[in-house]
């Protein structure tokens, strides 16, 4: 159970960036891929990423969950349900990792500065817009039950906008919304306060947050267990344990290497090509991929919540996620392996040894800033570039 809602097994699809909108709207595309992974048997399928309102979006093909696409994401949900499977969706907001013809104005964030990743000048937020965001959580979470979502999702990590408010490498607040710790969860706290007053008695409520930001100066454990505590205290329904920062640790999240050329080959722009070609893999350092590498941590966070909690991070077989559920946790997510086979949950019931056929080398990730996310397993017209790219990650990694 996620709260009031109970879910056919205890397998998640996790709220890995799709790139299949349009528009800020959904697509058939996307429609049909979550329905093949609610037709593969997987508990509950979570769309991401969804932004609470313009401000918050990153892309033209993330989400943006308003009352106008509301009529196609019911689609979606019926379709989902009709499969057995519940349906989540995950909200957020991106602070300053957008730009101003996205975002429809300067990005904004927790504080003023230079964000190099996107790369963009971001402005602070007042404290009224900071209460008006919170309310936008709370309106997100009512036109998701309008779309006939079972779950929403909350995004707290990966330095979004809530976790840049966290983390001290992002705040650099001197009001109430900064300094100590405690000071800076002072915005999650709104956030979920909203959240859980609409969310009401029938919807779930999760939020995926941080077990370490992934690099000196960011959140680490002692710190992120703290925030944990916090939420729990906020009564949300359970936790999706993570880790990393997109805009100073992204493989951090993910773990591998991101392979540079397949990048940079969907890009429009000729300047951002060429750039992220020269300074790519000192700004998106690899991180070494092992299975489930976030569980040492995640136990941690096991033996001091007693909220339900979700694990997510590098299952790739049914012998892992037997282990994590025995060593108790509740419920397991997977984003790449479901990419990779939909069927995935379906097959790790049928065969005992159930490997999926995901070999890490993170093409998927690699294009989604530029098309939709696609497992390079499943793509027949990549360039010969692309390929020996492909090949040579594989190498390194074994």
């Amino acid at each position: 159970m996620i709260g009031p809602v109970e879910l056919r097994n205890r397998t998640i699809r996790s709220a890995a960036f799709e790139g299949m909108g349009r528009d800020n709207g959904p697509t058939e595309m996307l429609r049909d891929y979550h329905w093949s992974v609610a037709e593969g048997g997987v508990g509950m399928t979570t769309l991401a990423y969804a932004g609470i309102c313009r401000s918050a979006l990153s892309f033209t093909t993330q989400l943006w969950l308003r009352p106008e696409i509301v009529k196609p994401l019911r689609e979606i949900t019926d379709g989902i349900h009709d499969r057995g499977a519940k349906a989540s969706i995950q909200i957020g907001h991106c602070g300053n990792m957008t730009h101003r013809s996205t975002a429809g104005g300067t990005p904004v964030g927790a504080t003023t500065g230079f964000n190099l990743y996107s790369p963009t000048f971001c402005r602070g937020l007042r404290k009224d817009e900071l209460k008006q965001l919170a309310r936008d959580f709370g309106a997100a979470v009512n036109t998701a039950r309008d779309a006939g979502f079972d779950c929403v999702e909350v995004h707290a990590g990966h330095g979004y906008l809530i976790s840049q408010f966290l983390s001290p490498y992002t705040n650099h607040r001197r009001d109430e919304f900064g300094g100590s710790l405690e000071n800076r969860m002072t915005f999650m706290k709104m956030c979920l306060e909203e959240v859980m007053k609409c969310a009401g008695s029938d919807m779930g409520v999760l939020v995926k947050t941080n077990m370490r930001d992934g690099f000196k100066g960011g959140l680490e454990i002692d710190d992120c267990l703290t925030v944990a505590k916090e939420i729990e205290r906020c009564g949300v329904h359970g936790l999706v344990l993570s880790g990393g920062f997109v805009s100073k640790a992204p493989m951090y999240v993910m773990r591998g290497s991101m392979p540079i050329y397949s990048m940079t080959h969907y890009m429009k722009q000729w300047w951002l090509k060429y750039g992220v070609r020269m300074v790519g893999k000192y700004m998106i350092p690899s991180v070494p991929f092992k299975e489930l590498y976030f569980l040492e941590d995640a136990l941690r966070f096991r033996s001091e919540l007693t909220l339900p909690l979700v694990y997510v991070g590098g299952v790739v077989s049914r012998d892992n996620a037997e282990r994590v559920m025995d060593e108790g946790f509740d419920f397991v997510q997977m984003g790449r392996a479901l990419l990779n086979e939909p069927d995935f949950v379906n097959r790790m019931m049928a065969e005992e040894n159930h490997r999926c056929g995901c070999d890490h080398v993170n093409y998927c990730i690699a294009r989604m800033y530029s098309r939709e996310m696609a497992c390079h397993k499943h793509c027949t017209d990549l360039p010969p570039a692309i390929r020996r790219e492909i090949d040579k990650v594989k190498s390194s990694e074994k």
